[in-house]
Order: C-alpha cells, then sequence, then structure tokens
C-alpha cells in the first residue's frame, strides 16, 4: 500500500545487502526470493518488495510495502532508504 523511491550511488549487490540486513533484524522478516535485481522479504508485520536497477552512475531503488505507512514495516522501510548515500561519501542518517 505504499511505495518509495530513492537513487543512491550504491551498486545493486550492496542494495540488497543492506536491505538483507535491515529488513531481517529490524522487522523480523525473512527473505522469501530474490534474483539479480529484486527480492521480497515477508514476516508477521508484513511483505516488502524492493526492486533495484542500475542507470549509469546510479541505482534506482523502489520498496512497495502491504502496509499503512505507519505501521512498522514501513517505518524500518523508511530508515533502510534513508541509510542509501545518494552522493559517495554521504553518510547513512538515522530516524
Amino acid at each position: 500500500m505504499a511505495d518509495y523511491e530513492r537513487n543512491t550511488v550504491l551498486p545493486i549487490s550492496q542494495v540488497l545487502e543492506l536491505a538483507e540486513e535491515i529488513l531481517t533484524t529490524r522487522a523480523g522478516l525473512q527473505r522469501m526470493k530474490e534474483d539479480h535485481h529484486n527480492a521480497t522479504y515477508t514476516g508477521g508485520e508484513g511483505t516488502v518488495g524492493l526492486a533495484a536497477h542500475r542507470h549509469g552512475t546510479m541505482t534506482t531503488v523502489t520498496i512497495r510495502t502491504n502496509q499503512l505507512r505507519t505501521s512498522k514495516v514501513d517505518i524500518v522501510v523508511r530508515h533502510l532508504m534513508n541509510q542509501l548515500p545518494y552522493q559517495p561519501g554521504d553518510p547513512g542518517r538515522e530516524y
């Protein structure tokens, strides 16, 4: 029910690694499937679908959840998106 999108300098593999770390530890989700550009996580808090596509020097990350923007899983997804640096050297932001 909620969609998020962000551009980052991270390559797809690092985006997927970061998503794995944050979504499994902070939201208690488990990865159900993954390929080179997509991953799906599911758990008691809901379902998260992530797509990452490289365009030149940037990776576009799109995340869709099946929960309202006020749910725990959406809070964790917003945290994940804030950790993606837009430019080289940008620090992750803690919210």
